[in-house]
């Protein structure tokens, strides 16, 4: 996690954007084994004594990173039915979290921050959108179940599988997660 406050459009903003994109683009370009702060900082156009300050050292700079394009864009899309719109981010959520890229992201934002911030904000992330989907369900007149119930019976799971037991996870598992929460077979 940053060690400073970030203002939009400031300098501080500036510089964040620059590094952010350097270590996207160093590490689709060389690999994110290769990646030095010197490196990076040279590509940003910022000095390394830049990078030290703000972000540490090289893990906390890619956990920021992680943490950020960890971030969903936009809110879940509207399937119809609580069902189907929980089966649908469960579904894109385990494409883009077992993704080799989305593991990385996930190693990368947890290694980098030893105090649990940025577990926290990803989870916050997944929260929100789930927060969406059932709010969205409950002006439908639907019976939607609490957030935390949610994550604690789709994304938990999920999760687990993702980083520890990823050998045959599919989308049916995420359909499966959603029937069982909503107590029906299928959805």
């Amino acid at each position: 996690m940053s060690r400073q406050m970030v203002r939009p459009g400031g300098r501080s903003a500036r510089v964040q954007a620059a590094v952010h994109a350097a270590v996207r683009d160093l590490s689709a370009e060389v690999g994110r084994d290769a990646l030095t702060v010197p490196l990076v900082a040279q590509r940003a156009g910022v000095t390394p004594s830049t990078i030290y300050r703000r972000w540490g050292d090289l893990r906390e700079l890619l956990s920021d990173v992680a943490v950020e394009r960890l971030r969903p864009e936009g809110t879940p899309e509207d399937h119809g039915s609580l069902g189907r719109d929980l089966t649908a981010w469960a579904e894109q959520f385990l494409d883009e979290m077992a993704s080799p890229t989305g593991r990385a992201y996930i190693r990368d934002a947890l290694l980098g921050d030893p105090d649990g911030g940025n577990a926290g904000r990803c989870s916050a992330y997944a929260a929100d959108h789930i927060r969406a989907i059932v709010t969205r369900a409950a002006e439908r007149g639907e019976e939607a179940p609490d957030v935390e119930t949610v994550m604690d019976v789709v994304v938990a799971p999920l999760m687990y599988r993702i980083l520890f037991r990823p050998d045959g996870l599919d989308t049916a598992f995420a359909r499966r997660l959603v029937a069982r929460l909503l107590g029906s077979d299928e959805v």
